[in-house]
C-alpha cells in the first residue's frame, strides 16, 4: 500500500492538470447548446476509463445524454462495487457574479473555481484516480469494480431510472458509492447516511370567470387569493407541527445512537441563523436543530401568486390564486402517499364558493443506511486513514432520488462519501472545490478498496 500512497503524490501535480482539462468542457445537460460539449464530454471520460485500466468503457445511449460504463471484473470471490457520479453541470448566470470564467478554472487559497469542481466532476475524478494508481502499483484491484456516469443529473435524471431496470444484470453490485454530498466542516471527513424525500405540488384556486372590481363585488364573492392564504395557514402550527392529518404516521424517528452523534456535531444556531441572514431559527418543537434540518419532514410554500402585481394601485378580486408547496420527506414517508394526504386534506378546506386543482409535480423517496452496514463501516475505516480525525456521520436534508432507486433496483446498500464542503457554493456563481479535499479523496478511496476488498 505504500507503494500506491507514494504514487499518488509523485502524481499529485498530473491529477490537478488534469482535473483542469476536464472542467474547461462546458457539459451543462439542460442547455441544447451543449450537445457537442456532453458528447465530447462523455467521450474523455470513456478515454480516461481506458487510459487508467479499466477493462471495458463505452458510451451507452439513453432517450438523453448519454451513459458513460467501465467495468473491472478480475477479483472472485470479491465484493462488487458500483460507483455512480454525473457528468454534467448546472448553468452558469448570473455570469457577472463569478470572479473568473465559470469554464476557465482557476486556483487560489487551495480551492479549484470552476462550474462542476465540486458538482461533480471534481468527486468523479477522485474514485478514477484511486483506481489508476491501484492497478498502475498493484497491477490489480482488490474488488470488482463498475463505474456508470451519467449525463443528466442537473436536469432530474429523466433517463436513468429506465436504464437501470433495462441494465439490471450489468449493473449488479454489492454496494453502490456516490460521491455527491458535501462534509460538514472542514478539515473532517463525513459520511452521509440519510437523505430526505421529496413531495412538490401546484394549488391551483378558481373563484369567478373573471377578475372583478372590489367595489362593485367585494363582500359578496369569495377573493381566491384570501381562501388560499386560510387554507395554507392550516397546514402547520405555531410549534412547526404539520396539520395534515396521517402525514406523520409513517415517520421513521431517529434512533438513541443517531441523536447521539448528530448531538456531538459542533453545530452552532447563532452563527447559522447569521450566515443566512436571519434574526433567529426556527423548526419544529421538541427536535434539536441538526434533527429538524436533517430526520424531520417539513412543509413549505415555495412560490404564491395570484392577482394585480404591477406599480401602483389597482382594485381588483382576483379569479385565480396558486402556490407552489414542497414537503421534504423522511424514511418510510412514500411521496405518493403524502402527495394524496395533501390533496384531501386542501380539498376539504377549499370554500365551496371555489374550484381546486392540485398537481403533483414531482417527488422521491428518502434513503437511510444502517450505521452498522459492513460497507459504510469500511468507508469510515478509509476516511479515518486518509484524513486522520474521526468521521461524522450526517444526514442530508435535501434529496438525491435516484438513490432509493439504484437500491430498489440494484438491492444493494448506498454509500454516499462526499468531499465538497458547505461553502463550496454548488449551483451558484464562484463554485469550487477544496484541493486538499481533493487528494485526500483519492488517497481515502485506495484505501476504502483496499477495506471494502477484505469484507467476508
Amino acid at each position: 500500500m505504500d507503494k500506491t500512497i507514494t504514487f499518488l503524490e509523485k502524481h499529485h501535480d498530473r491529477y490537478e492538470q488534469e482535473l483542469i482539462e476536464i472542467l474547461r468542457i462546458p457539459s451543462i445537460s439542460s442547455d441544447p447548446g451543449s450537445l457537442d460539449a456532453m458528447r465530447d464530454m462523455a467521450k474523455l471520460l470513456k478515454k480516461e476509463m481506458h487510459s487508467i485500466g479499466m477493462d471495458t468503457a463505452r458510451i451507452m445511449e439513453t432517450g438523453g445524454h448519454p451513459v458513460v460504463y467501465s467495468e473491472w471484473l478480475n477479483a472472485p470471490g470479491k465484493p462488487t462495487i458500483l460507483i455512480y457520479g454525473h457528468y454534467d453541470v448546472q448553468p452558469v448566470d448570473p455570469v457577472a457574479l463569478w470572479d473568473s470564467p465559470p469554464f476557465e478554472p482557476v486556483i487560489k487559497d487551495g480551492r479549484i473555481f470552476a462550474r462542476g469542481s465540486a458538482d461533480d466532476k471534481g468527486q468523479i475524478f477522485i474514485h478514477l484516480k484511486a483506481i489508476e494508481a491501484w492497478l498502475a502499483t498493484q497491477g490489480r484491484l482488490p474488488v470488482n469494480l463498475k463505474l456508470i456516469f451519467e449525463g443528466e443529473e442537473e436536469v432530474g435524471s429523466a433517463h436513468l431510472e429506465d436504464f437501470i431496470k433495462a441494465n439490471k444484470s450489468l449493473l449488479a453490485a454489492d454496494y453502490v458509492v456516490i460521491s455527491d454530498t458535501p462534509m460538514f466542516r472542514e478539515g473532517y471527513p463525513g459520511i452521509t447516511y440519510g437523505l430526505r424525500g421529496l413531495a412538490y405540488l401546484q394549488v391551483n384556486l378558481k373563484g369567478t370567470s373573471t377578475d372583478l372590481h372590489s367595489g362593485s363585488f367585494g363582500g359578496l364573492v369569495k377573493n381566491p387569493i384570501n381562501a388560499l392564504v386560510e387554507i395554507l395557514a392550516q397546514m402547520k402550527d405555531e410549534d412547526g407541527r404539520i396539520l395534515i392529518p396521517g402525514f406523520y404516521d409513517h415517520v421513521l424517528p431517529i434512533t438513541e445512537i443517531e441523536h447521539d452523534k448528530l448531538s456531538k456535531l459542533p453545530f452552532h444556531p447563532e452563527d447559522f441563523a447569521r450566515n443566512i441572514g436571519a434574526p433567529a431559527l426556527f423548526g419544529e418543537a421538541g427536535y434539536d436543530d441538526l434533527e429538524r434540518l436533517w430526520a424531520r419532514p417539513t412543509f413549505d410554500i415555495n412560490g404564491i401568486w395570484g392577482g394585480f402585481q404591477g406599480e401602483g394601485a389597482k382594485t381588483v378580486i382576483p379569479a385565480e390564486a396558486h402556490a407552489k408547496v414542497s414537503m421534504r420527506l423522511v424514511t418510510d414517508q412514500d411521496p405518493e402517499d403524502i402527495a394524496h394526504k395533501f390533496t384531501s386534506y386542501v380539498q376539504s378546506l377549499t370554500p365551496v364558493s371555489m374550484e381546486v386543482d392540485i398537481q403533483a409535480m414531482h417527488g422521491g423517496f428518502g434513503y437511510l443506511t444502517e450505521l452498522d452496514n459492513p460497507g459504510l463501516q469500511a468507508g469510515v475505516r478509509a476516511l479515518k486513514r486518509a484524513f486522520g480525525k474521526d468521521v461524522d456521520f450526517l444526514r442530508e436534508g435535501g434529496s438525491i432520488p435516484i438513490v432509493k432507486v439504484f437500491a430498489d433496483i440494484i438491492q444493494a446498500p448506498v454509500l454516499l462519501m462526499g468531499y465538497g464542503l458547505p461553502d463550496q457554493n454548488a449551483h451558484a456563481p464562484n463554485e469550487n472545490f477544496s484541493l486538499y479535499n481533493f487528494h485526500k479523496g483519492i488517497e481515502s478511496i485506495v484505501y476504502f478498496l483496499e477495506e471494502i476488498g477484505g469484507l467476508e
